[in-house]
């Protein structure tokens, strides 16, 4: 993609510590909420998050033992825990517990976040004890998020929390954000932080557009050369099978899927610095021009190469599916190479560079396809033709055209993703902010039989977003 992608700062409400707690203070918005000015006290050095008794989830369930310490330091700080003074006597306005239970058989504690996920959560704040109760561990932690941020403050630093019933599920199944780490590297910890801030916001889907033109960060173990030359610096600003291990473990832990994305055949200039003969040859008149363009589709080695390289990928990366790009492919460097030239004619392509480009598309969803995994695309590799398996998922992300294109994406049966109106790049140096508020992401005419379910998993659409709140709201 020719846009520029970073990292921005999320704009939170993180826990909602504020006096005066209201239920419009939660972020995003629950489908349900029954509030009162009814109020308990909770205390930190009394207060225990716990699993209930009938829960399929018990003190092995990591996902769950670890978000209790993270909401408990988030609510109470760091410097205290959760075991001191437990003897001590609660008064009858005092909350002292949180029990979360888990009502389905599978917990899937030890699984990963996907996009059938069941997300849904009912809490209720009330004397004896708060419960919250979720089919799975999913949806577990969105409610553990929302308790928080109905505990708040007053003047004096004491924490109350209201007699509070929720009721909740995500309008969308995929809620996304993504990074791009090939244009601007980003440590580690920038990347972390982020996935904190996204449960922080219940978004689910950690987009990595982790390689580009500009550089090769991620250090592959079948390949290594190809950060060794594509990286910014070898050893500096790359992401070790480590650092991939710890992003998708701490992602998992708060209920984040990691998509990966290797967009070829175009945005693929780093590629090349580590892996000879990928790239097709520029030509000026009869002679190379030094330079080169897309991958070159004409080569058997170029799909031996793509063959064990999404081997690894698919090892690598635990979630269902791939984002394999196949935007924005430049033809200028495909049409001055003769041997391009000949391939073209010899397949019966004549001057129709979009069938080239299908050529290889086609060749390399077959090699994914075969990894079991699924794919993404961008909405270009859709537009011109490829022949794409039922499940596939077409990313629309061209902004004044997003309308008709979800329209024609979802009448063809397709799954599909729009992330169209809410790029952070686009700046018209006015009150941008609006625009992404108004943006309604049903706002097409498409085949009805496609059409979202307000439930959770219904339909075949999904959300992908840039840090948009309101569409994110679950009323």
């Amino acid at each position: 993609m020719a846009e520029l992608m970073f990292a921005v700062p999320l704009l939170l409400l993180t826990l909602g510590l504020s006096s005066g707690q209201q239920s419009s203070s939660l972020w995003p918005l629950p489908q349900k909420v029954q509030s009162s000015e009814v109020s308990f006290k909770i205390i930190g050095s009394s207060f225990s998050i716990v699993d209930a008794r009938e829960s399929s989830a018990g003190p092995s369930c990591n996902v769950l033992q670890n978000a209790y310490r993270r909401y408990y330091e988030y609510m109470f700080g760091g410097n205290r825990r959760r075991w001191q003074n437990k003897n001590r006597q609660t008064g009858p306005s005092e909350l002292s517990q949180l029990q979360v239970w888990i009502t389905s058989p599978d917990s899937e504690c030890d699984g990963y976040p996907s996009i059938t996920a069941d997300e849904s959560y009912e809490l209720s704040v009330d004397q004896p004890f708060a419960v919250l109760k979720a089919p799975n561990v999913w949806g577990a932690l969105h409610g553990l998020e929302t308790f928080s941020q109905l505990v708040y403050e007053d003047d004096y630093g004491a924490k109350s929390i209201n007699s509070t019933k929720i009721s909740d599920f995500p309008r969308f199944a995929h809620r996304g954000i993504l990074l791009d780490s090939s244009r601007h590297f980003l440590p580690i910890k920038v990347i972390l932080t982020t996935l904190e801030t996204m449960a922080m916001n219940k978004f689910n889907v950690f987009h990595w557009h982790i390689v580009d033109d500009q550089s090769f960060p991620y250090l592959s173990r079948t390949f290594p050369q190809l950060s060794q030359k594509g990286a910014y610096h070898p050893y500096t600003h790359v992401y070790t099978p480590a650092d991939v291990k710890m992003v998708v473990e701490f992602a998992r832990l708060r209920g984040i899927r990691v998509i990966s994305e290797f967009d070829t055949p175009g945005h693929t200039q780093s590629w090349g610095k580590g892996q000879p003969n990928l790239l097709t040859p520029c030509y000026t008149g009869a002679g190379p021009s030094g330079t080169f363009g897309p991958v070159n589709p004409t080569l058997n080695s170029t799909y031996d190469f793509m063959k064990q390289f999404f081997q690894e990928i698919s090892s690598v990366f635990p979630d269902a599916y791939i984002h394999l790009g196949g935007d924005e492919v430049d033809f200028s460097c495909w049409r001055s190479n003769p041997d391009i030239k000949t391939f073209m004619v010899q397949q019966g392509f004549g001057d129709d560079y979009k069938k080239l480009e299908s050529f290889y598309i086609q060749k390399l969803l077959d090699i994914v396809a075969a990894t079991n995994k699924g794919y993404m695309i961008w909405q270009e590799v859709f537009d011109n033709g490829v022949k794409l398996k039922p499940d596939t998922v077409v990313h629309v992300w061209i902004g004044s055209g997003s309308k008709e294109e979800m329209g024609k994406v979802t009448a063809a049966g397709y799954k599909t993703v729009l992330s169209a109106p809410w790029y952070l790049d686009l700046i018209s140096y006015g009150q941008d902010w609006g625009r992404y508020y108004k943006a309604e992401p049903l706002d097409f005419n498409g085949n009805p039989q496609f059409s979202l379910k307000q439930s959770f998993g219904g339909g075949f659409f999904f959300l992908w977003v840039w840090f948009n709140r309101l569409t994110l709201k679950f009323a």
